[in-house]
């Protein structure tokens, strides 16, 4: 913790299942991705693991909807790079082609025996529940629930990403515009009028697994206090450390005893870390003390946060 950052999502749920182990195979796969690619894949199994468990999911069902969402992009293969990675908006022509990597997932996964079990996410997981999503426009009650879990950790780390945090500050802002998609909409969708009638009323995404998505959230930011308490306490080690030095230093100078003045600058440099000199010590306790200041305000924005997301209403 010596440099004060943090993994963004906190993995820990994750681990304990020891998903490495059963998913050797399947995650092999995700080599081949470009690495933002797979990093996204793997921080959308992150958060469907975690959702699943605070839905209350048996350990069978949450380890099959975790490998699902590993593999949910692997169709991302076949879309060529200057689409792929193209740091502007799309074309028309060339969203529908990004559209493709939902069926070319899928037809990898079932072309692939030891895949074939997963391919529901790959298909599926940019459905909308009042079918205004993607590949085949299905409504809630044909896409599989754990497509629809995996919607919500794709479109929250897709904002996350997309607006490059690296703190839990204001992650209510992201929270809030999945709010808007978890509620109804005008879109107005060619279909049968019993399809339309039973789906009026409801929005794209599932308000039961991003209810569940706000827990985990408030999890990683509790997460991101304990590593920010954790680098404040550093923080304060090092300014006692240096504050020690600079009471050295000023006895060295009140000092007319040669033998005195060098006594207390050994006990200058026995204090002194690495790169730090008489040169330099006050100048590093100065950023310390500015670095700590800000941690402590760092601290008390995420307690705020906290207290943002516990009043969002779906």
């Amino acid at each position: 913790m010596k440099n004060g950052t943090i993994d963004f999502y906190n993995s820990t749920n994750l681990k304990s299942y020891n998903l490495d182990a059963i998913m050797k195979y399947q995650l092999s796969m995700l080599d081949r991705l470009d690495v933002f690619t797979r990093r996204h894949s793997e921080n959308v199994a992150n958060l469907v693991c975690r959702i699943c468990e605070y839905l209350h999911y048996k350990k069978p069902f949450t380890i099959h909807a975790t490998i699902c969402a590993y593999l949910h992009d692997i169709g991302k293969l076949f879309i060529p790079k200057e689409i792929l990675n193209k740091p502007g908006a799309l074309t028309e022509e060339e969203y529908e082609i990004m559209k493709t990597h939902t069926t070319l997932g899928y037809e990898m996964c079932m072309k692939d025996l030891k895949l074939r079990p997963y391919a529901e996410g790959a298909l599926y997981h940019h459905e909308a529940l009042n079918g205004s999503g993607y590949p085949n426009g299905l409504t809630k009650k044909d896409i599989p629930y754990i497509a629809q879990i995996i919607r919500v950790a794709d479109e929250y780390d897709a904002i996350v990403t997309k607006r490059q945090y690296t703190t839990h500050i204001n992650i209510s802002e992201t929270l809030k515009e999945l709010i808007k998609d978890a509620q109804p909409t005008d879109y107005i969708k060619t279909v049968a009028l019993d399809s339309l009638k039973e789906n009026y009323k409801v929005g794209k995404i599932n308000a039961k697994a991003l209810k569940a998505l706000f827990k985990v959230v408030i999890d990683d930011t509790l997460y991101e206090i304990s590593c920010v308490m954790e680098y404040i306490d550093y923080l304060a080690e090092q300014i006692k450390r240096l504050e020690k030095i600079e009471k050295y230093a000023l006895k060295s100078q009140k000092t007319k005893k040669e033998k005195e003045k060098q006594y207390y600058q050994e006990g200058m440099k026995m204090l002194f870390s690495n790169g730090e000199n008489f040169d330099n010590y006050e100048k590093i306790l100065s950023e310390y003390r500015e670095a700590i200041i800000l941690r402590q305000d760092v601290k008390e924005k995420l307690y705020e946060e906290i207290k943002i997301i516990k009043k969002l209403r779906i």
